[in-house]
């Protein structure tokens, strides 16, 4: 989506037990970023309830993992500024 490939992955990333199902509801939501003229500007934040109860999860629970989502909202953010920055 990002031009990026499996190739520019150098290492196998483990996602810890505590946040394995943050990182589900943010790969279930990998296509609700809103975007901009200059990219990515976050993800699409009235998506997340529909997201989560799509891949089984309550509200209640989508709410308590929102920090999370942040979280690699955030770093996804980082990592696609540095990748076009190299460009």
């Amino acid at each position: 989506m990002f031009g990026l490939t499996s190739t520019d992955y150098d290492d196998t990333v483990e996602v810890w037990p505590d946040n394995w199902q943050a990182f589900r509801l943010f790969e279930a939501m990998s296509t609700q970023w809103r975007v901009g003229a200059c990219g990515a500007t976050g993800l699409d934040y009235t998506a997340i309830y529909d997201t989560a109860s799509l891949s089984g999860l309550t509200k209640k629970h989508a709410i308590k993992l929102f920090p999370d989502l942040r979280v690699l909202e955030a770093e996804a953010m980082l990592a696609m500024s540095e990748q076009m920055n190299k460009g």
